[in-house]
């Protein structure tokens, strides 16, 4: 009722636009908080559930089986977070050309399901391979924009990133393993990025809600010649990311 005894204030309301000359403006340069799931795409050999590996392959599982055989291998994510720079370079009315180096963390797990046979008997285990990661990335985004609505804009993102794991052959995590093997990734990586965003213009700032996914190109398993590498033929990493912007 209220509503319909103003319309005219109400309306005037919803027309004040915020920050009206910031999207003519070239460059921007803003900062990113986000948190990440990363997960492991595992391609396993062809004859995963046949292969029988000897004991040489074993040495960590005790005690020392005869041979093993790997049922299963699944990747398990856990949540990390991100915190980036960003500098937006304005190409067009509705492109835009963005620069957002980044430092994020992120820890993952290859679950395996082995069946290990000793003495003519067999046991099933499961082992957790935990495998921490400590990125740094350099993306190189295109953003296409809508028009803006008011104080609102959504726009669609593409892009690629090098990225540089810093922790993927860390000495100090083999250390702490002791004679448990760890399974070590190669340290750089390709991503192919996709993903949508949505900008709310305010007083003195442009705030930002993003959606993003990353997918890896290249195969990052160190293969060492243990049951654990040997397993996979592929491992490929991928990256599930909700991020703030703040411009």
């Amino acid at each position: 009722m209220l509503l319909f005894s103003f319309p005219g204030k109400g309306y005037s309301q919803r027309g004040i636009l915020n920050m009206v000359t910031y999207d003519h403006d070239l460059l921007h340069f803003g900062f990113v908080l986000g948190i990440n799931q990363t997960l492991l795409t595992v391609r396993p050999i062809a004859d995963l559930n046949t292969h029988v590996f000897d004991s040489t392959y074993c040495p960590d599982i005790l005690p020392l089986p005869d041979s093993a055989r790997i049922l299963g291998i699944e990747s398990v994510g856990r949540p990390g977070f991100v915190i980036s720079i960003v500098s937006n370079l304005r190409i067009g009315d509705n492109l835009a050309l963005r620069f957002i180096p980044s430092l994020s963390f992120g820890d993952r797990d290859l679950v395996y399901s082995i069946v290990t046979y000793r003495n003519g008997e067999s046991t099933l285990r499961s082992i957790t391979k935990k495998i921490p990661s400590t990125y740094v990335n350099f993306p190189l985004e295109l953003t296409y924009r809508a028009e803006r609505y008011y104080n609102f804009r959504p726009y669609l993102i593409s892009g690629a990133q090098y990225t540089l794991d810093l922790a993927s052959q860390a000495k100090k995590r083999e250390k702490k393993s002791g004679n448990d093997k760890i399974v070590k990734l190669n340290a750089n990586d390709v991503y192919l990025e996709a993903g949508v965003g949505f900008d709310f213009y305010n007083e003195w700032f442009k705030f930002g809600i993003e959606l993003k996914m990353m997918y890896g190109l290249l195969d990052i398993l160190k293969h060492e010649n243990n049951i654990y590498t040997e397993g996979i033929s592929n491992l490929n990493s991928k990256i599930f990311q909700v991020s703030l912007t703040f411009e």
